[in-house]
């Protein structure tokens, strides 16, 4: 079953974060189970992000939240960030062509 995890985290400082991102794109090549990735920007709320990464399945996920470069890429993150980031852990039960 395909699984989302959501991650809602606010910053002033998306460009360092944005190169960190693209660091352990990097490091993670033909590793990481993440299979696709969006980074929104909320309207109403400033500096607000959320970013929503789509997974085979929650172990593939669980597995990728393993790897030693994501443990080092969390904490790094949690740096750059103004507060705690919040996760959201969503199984897919149905998706629909539109």
């Amino acid at each position: 079953m395909t699984f989302i995890q959501i991650i809602e985290f606010r910053t002033t400082r998306i460009d360092e974060l944005n190169a960190l991102i693209d660091g352990w794109l990097e490091t993670t090549a033909g590793k990481r189970a993440a299979t696709r990735a969006a980074q929104t920007k909320d309207r109403d709320t400033e500096n607000t992000y959320l970013h929503v990464v789509e997974f085979p399945s929650y172990e593939e996920a669980m597995a990728n939240s393993d790897l030693p470069e994501t443990s080092e890429f969390a904490t790094k993150l949690a740096a750059l960030c103004d507060g705690p980031a919040t996760f959201r852990n969503l199984d897919v039960i149905r998706e629909v062509p539109m």
